[in-house]
């Protein structure tokens, strides 16, 4: 073999990889994340989770792409353990479906007209052109997303035949049979598949190659069959490198697909030898086809999981016995595991964990502006350090999201995702802005504390007029936020306008007390201090209210101050009507209490 077919071959191996890269990006972005959501969501038994696994893995094309978002899955604590390995069986059948598209070259020239747009040397430019044409014409993005698939499968085709052309002076190489026929020993076959995919990281493309080679003829079953077996466990190097550094329950996940794929390896090898040195098979020492790898592949992956079915409890337990769990384990999630990195490949779901956090941290905001609220009727240093706890979190997620995020942008998005993104970025730093506030209250009832003095009745009554409208338009920004309403993200603004009333009114009473001498010096500060921060949550509930009303239109942020000049100057009836609702409900409580 000259150097050329070594680098036709080694080109022919790029392009093979470089297309099923390609194919399965495409699947993955036409996905828009449904099948990673899928997957979280449809897993309650093991049947199902198989079923699930294998149909997401053809879909992808990868099994290492489907073991790796399981890993990120159960290392953020989404999936049990017990989830997954159903979702690790179904994906080694999944991933056989590649060693079947590729044996469509084996159709012959005798065949109807429509068979033969199957054939590999007409799908393949065909494939590319229309592939080509979508991708560079269209500005819809799922049909570029097609067009993408298209051109992987073309260059999966193109670089399978480069393998081809390239071995194909090793038929007449007699080194080349003898060394095939050394791999008839079981241990030496299932080595070298093992590491042949270890190396590059996929199992679809090892046996890809071990398809391009049956044009030399020197294939036989008796070679094949170890070479495959041994893919099987080479192809869970992926998974393991992904659990690096992930949980415990990441390492298991990693753990059992590598016990899965060796303890059935082992079992059907003993299987099949025993059977041939007993009755012997008809085809042992026969060149093996594309089509022969491929059912072969396909068999090994369905039985196995046929046997391991009924002892998906057992594996669990195996997992737990060689990593043994941590008393932390036990703990609530953290928020932050839900930003794994391995969900970066896919960016409409890694999107949506990050909306994930982003409304946990809306959560413990609101959570925080009630506990601080709390200490200014009566202090107390338990539920400070509870609040100093939360803002920390609060804190921490965004900063987590913000890199996160940062980090997401690097990839190629679509048009869908990058609005999305620029959403989540704009709306993190509203609810972190709305635990300062409420952090700068807690402020407030400290300076109180220290200097032994407390708000008197009127005023405490006034601030938490104040605080029931601070409450209800947080209560309103955060589940339109949620739910994506428009309509109920417009209502927030009414409510700010009253609220800016209200604050602008009991700051005119306040100073008026001051000059009469009915307030101190001590409360005079802090009081002051707690309408500016009430007035600014209200503040970045309505930027809150702005941004979803923004992205679920046009998908461009909105000039605030405009957009929020131009809702009052026109006020329309609904607007009218709300502001009205909300005056009687919180001005006339303060006109009670002048």
């Amino acid at each position: 073999m000259s150097i050329i077919n070594v680098i036709s071959l080694l080109g022919g191996l790029a392009l093979f990889l470089y297309g099923m890269t390609q194919m399965s990006n495409g699947l993955e972005r036409a996905s828009g994340g449904r099948l990673e959501q899928t997957l979280e969501k449809m897993t309650d038994n093991v049947f199902k989770a198989t079923a699930l696994g294998a149909v997401v893995t053809a879909a992808i094309q990868s099994s290492s792409a489907t073991t790796v978002i399981i890993v990120g899955l159960v290392n953020a604590k989404i999936l049990k353990l017990r989830q997954a390995i159903g979702i690790i069986m179904g994906a080694n059948i999944g991933t056989t479906i590649t060693a079947h598209i590729l044996r469509l070259s084996e159709i012959g020239d005798n065949v109807p007209l429509i068979m033969s747009f199957l054939k590999p040397t007409t799908l393949a430019p065909l494939a590319a052109i229309v592939g080509l044409l979508m991708y560079m014409i269209s500005k819809n993005n799922a049909r570029r997303d097609v067009g993408q698939i298209l051109i992987g499968l073309s260059l999966l085709f193109t670089g399978m035949f480069a393998m081809e052309g390239a071995v194909l002076p090793l038929r007449d190489a007699p080194q080349f049979s003898n060394m095939f026929a050394s791999l008839t020993n079981p241990i030496l076959g299932v080595l070298v598949g093992t590491l042949v995919t270890a190396i590059i990281q996929s199992s679809s493309a090892s046996i890809g190659i071990l398809q391009a080679l049956t044009v030399t003829g020197a294939i036989t079953a008796s070679s094949a069959f170890p070479i495959i077996m041994g893919q099987n466990i080479g192809t869970c190097i992926t998974p393991v490198l992904a659990s690096i550094g992930a949980s415990k329950g990441a390492k298991r996940t990693a753990f059992v697909h590598v016990t899965f794929n060796v303890l059935g390896t082992i079992i059907f090898l003993i299987g099949i030898y025993t059977y041939q040195t007993l009755v012997g098979f008809s085809f042992w020492d026969d060149p093996i086809s594309r089509g022969g790898i491929a059912n072969f592949h396909t068999l090994f992956n369905v039985v196995v999981t046929l046997i391991f079915l009924p002892f998906t409890i057992l594996l669990e337990k195996i997992a737990y016995l060689f990593i043994k769990p941590t008393p932390e384990e036990m703990d609530r999630p953290t928020d932050v595991d839900l930003l794994d990195d391995r969900f970066l490949g896919s960016p409409s779901y890694a999107i949506s964990h990050a909306r994930t956090a982003v409304v946990r941290m809306a959560h413990l905001s609101a959570e925080n502006f009630q506990r601080s609220m709390d200490l200014l009727h009566q202090f107390d240093k338990k539920k400070l350090e509870s609040a100093r706890e939360v803002e920390n979190v609060i804190d921490r997620l965004q900063s987590r999201v913000d890199l996160y995020l940062l980090r997401l942008s690097q990839n190629e998005l679509t048009e869908t995702d990058n609005i999305a993104l620029s959403e989540v970025l704009q709306v993190v730093n509203e609810f972190e802005r709305i635990g300062d506030h409420a952090d700068n209250l807690c402020d407030c009832a400290v300076t109180l504390d220290k200097s032994g003095t407390r708000f008197s009745a009127k005023a405490m009554e006034e601030l938490d007029t104040v605080a029931d409208a601070v409450s209800e338009i947080l209560q309103l920004a955060v589940n339109g936020y949620i739910e994506k309403d428009i309509h109920m993200a417009a209502t927030v603004e009414p409510l700010e306008e009253v609220i800016d009333i209200l604050v602008e009114t009991l700051k005119v009473r306040h100073n008026e007390r001051l000059k009469e001498g009915l307030c101190s010096l001590d409360s005079a500060f802090p009081f002051t201090d707690a309408l500016y921060n009430l007035e600014r949550i209200a503040d970045h509930c309505s930027n809150v209210g702005v941004h979803v009303i923004s992205y679920s239109g046009s998908g461009n942020a909105l000039d605030r101050h405009e957009f929020l000049r131009e809702m009052r100057r026109t006020q329309t009836p609904e607007y009218k009507q709300k502001f009205e609702m909300y005056d009687n409900k919180y001005f006339d409580r303060i006109k009670d209490q002048s």
